[in-house]
Order: structure tokens, then C-alpha cells, then sequence
């Protein structure tokens, strides 16, 4: 047992979900997933693979995805998007 090396990472995970989802869908449950699937696919697993990340898990509107501890930029909003 001594002799096994034990292979560590420090990784960062973000959990996202959609604010008022569940208001949404109950007000327009096609038009709400086909707009959540074009968000992920436009913006969110493109920005994901960008900064080196990998997606977990998907469940609904929520996703889990873990980042090497360097691509924590990702989740930090631009600043063009601040203004």
C-alpha cells in the first residue's frame, strides 16, 4: 500500500441552472428547451471548451462542469459583457 502513488488534481467545479426555469417552462415548454438547447450550444459548451473545461453532468436546465484551477477565467464575466 505504501508503494502506490496517489495521483492528486486541483480542480474547480462550476454548477449552473437557469434562474425561473420551471416558470418558463410552464409558460412555454418547447420554445423554452429549444432555447436552452441553442444557449448551451451557441454559448455555453463553446465557452466550457474554451477555457479547457469538461461537462460533467447535465439534469434539465442545470450543469456540472470542472475546470483545471488556471481556466477559472470562464465563469468571471468579461468586461465588454459588464458594461
Amino acid at each position: 500500500m505504501a508503494s502506490e502513488r496517489v495521483e492528486r488534481r486541483l480542480m474547480a467545479i462550476l454548477a449552473a441552472d437557469v434562474a425561473g426555469y420551471s416558470r418558463l417552462m410552464g409558460v412555454d415548454e418547447e420554445g423554452t428547451l429549444a432555447q436552452l438547447k441553442a444557449h448551451r450550444r451557441e454559448l455555453t459548451d463553446p465557452k466550457i471548451a474554451e477555457h479547457r473545461g469538461r461537462i460533467v453532468k447535465t439534469t434539465g436546465d442545470g450543469l456540472l462542469a470542472e475546470f483545471a484551477v488556471l481556466s477559472m477565467r470562464c465563469a468571471a464575466p468579461s468586461k465588454s459583457r459588464t458594461r
